[in-house]
């Protein structure tokens, strides 16, 4: 029988910072809900924890059976600023009491604006940039390539092998991974093409040497003089949280402008203070002609931006740009209290300081347990490659060991990588110390396991 939420129930409760199991994981009204949801959602839509979220707050997300987990996912990057911000709560709620949607093509409004304004002025470069709000990450991307198309005359596009790019069917064309993004669901757009990137831990090349492969491909395998931009994530996300040799993102930009092509940054997942900078391109010394966020821009919302040079973004005719919800103003205020927080919060600071406790940490993990093949990351965008012991040989099941152990044990992991190799810590700027060494003691004992199992066979 179907039951409507009642008001009551949407009352915002007192979430405590600590892990607390109660029950097992999953627990029994987890279960019961995961039978209603196999009648009523596609077997498509996967689920990586066995666990129903009733309430979040901070860096603690609580299940319906009341256990608390220590989340170092925050919803793939998502909520930067902690879950429920209370600025971005009283924000957003104001905001539905006032307007909750006015297609800002028809009938604009403030918060549009503002945000336009703040994302042009965080943005790395001094020059004059123009934004447009829409709606998702994949839609940010799609009209990224939609203007640089416009703006150069050209049809190709650009992007680096282990990227994600989104699920729509020009950003899986522009995704690296088949399986499960893509597998299935062609025929993809066309004048994708993928090249190279640098891979420090897997190719051993210095940025000056991966730079020359990627732009030899480019240059001989597809041709400079009908190429729109290169889409790049500065710190590939999905890919394995892949950071870049020195000096191979600056040679791409190089490379870029000389030959007229739209360098574009995919900043969906590593921006909004996520690295300890606003936007992780600033780690690298590069100026990008556009940059796309998403995820973490708007606490929990929906809402994503493309940011640009005015010269570009304004060769577009008029009507060319928008959509009906693109900049929705509740989603449009909750993003301006996440930027305030940041700065009030002095957030960049602490996403330094997460690097600063997070990556010895795992190092001394990896000194402790020889599955773990690499450690990277930036701030509060970390992971660790998992490895057969002696070899590089990627070692996926044991990521699917160690996520599982966390989940119940109270600690929400993420995997990642094209080889299903890759566990990333994304914990929210709201964690403490306390928690995140709570967490990281879990996964050593997950690792532990690994041993363990090693052992008994």
């Amino acid at each position: 029988m179907s039951q409507f939420v009642q008001l009551a129930d949407l009352a915002p409760a007192t979430v405590s910072q600590e892990r607390r199991i109660i029950t097992a994981v999953p627990g029994p009204k987890s279960q019961a809900l995961h039978k209603r949801r196999l009648a009523a959602v596609p077997l498509g839509i996967g689920s990586a924890l066995p666990i129903y979220v009733e309430r979040a707050h901070g860096a603690i997300v609580v299940d319906v059976d009341g256990n608390q987990f220590i989340d170092l996912g925050a919803g793939i990057g998502v909520t930067t600023i902690g879950h429920t911000n209370d600025a971005v709560v009283a924000a957003a709620a104001a905001q539905l009491h006032n307007v909750t949607h006015a297609m800002f093509t028809i009938t604009p409004y403030e918060p549009y604006v503002r945000l336009a304004e703040l994302l042009g002025e965080h943005t790395p470069g001094d020059f004059e940039k123009k934004t447009l709000l829409v709606n998702s990450g994949a839609e940010a991307v799609e009209n990224a390539v939609k203007i640089a198309r416009y703006f150069t005359g050209r049809t190709g596009v650009a992007v680096l092998d282990h990227a994600y790019h989104g699920r729509t069917n020009l950003t899986m064309a522009m995704t690296y991974k088949a399986m499960p993004y893509k597998t299935g669901f062609g025929p993809f757009a066309g004048e994708v093409h993928h090249a190279p990137n640098s891979y420090p831990y897997r190719d051993g090349l210095s940025g000056t040497v991966a730079a020359r492969r990627t732009i030899d491909y480019l240059e001989k395998k597809v041709g400079v003089s009908d190429l729109a931009c290169l889409v790049f994530e500065p710190i590939q996300g999905e890919g394995g949280f892949v950071v870049p040799a020195d000096g191979y993102l600056p040679a791409l930009q190089e490379w870029c402008n000389a030959n007229g092509v739209i360098f574009v940054a995919d900043e969906i997942q590593s921006g909004m203070a996520r690295t300890g900078a606003w936007f992780a391109s600033e780690h690298f010394g590069i100026v990008p002609d556009m940059v796309l966020s998403a995820k973490g821009i708007a606490g929990g919302l929906p809402l994503a931006g493309v940011t640009g040079r005015a010269e570009i973004m304004d060769t577009i005719h008029a009507g060319g740009l928008g959509g009906t919800f693109g900049g929705n103003p509740v989603s449009a205020v909750a993003a301006l209290a996440v930027f305030e927080q940041i700065h009030s919060l002095g957030l960049l600071s602490i996403g330094k300081h997460i690097e600063q406790v997070l990556l010895p940490k795992l190092r001394d993990l990896q000194a402790k347990h020889e599955v773990i093949g690499d450690v990277r990351g930036i701030g509060a965008m970390c992971a660790i490659e998992l490895v057969i012991p002696g070899t590089k040989d990627p070692n996926a099941a044991a990521v699917a060991t160690v996520t599982a152990f966390a989940a119940q044990h109270g600690v929400i992991l993420l995997s990642a990588g094209t080889m299903a190799n890759v566990i990333r810590f994304l914990p929210s700027l709201a964690i403490s110390d306390d928690l995140l060494l709570e967490a990281l003691s879990v996964v050593d004992e997950a690792l532990a396991s690994l041993h363990a199992g090693d052992r008994n066979d």
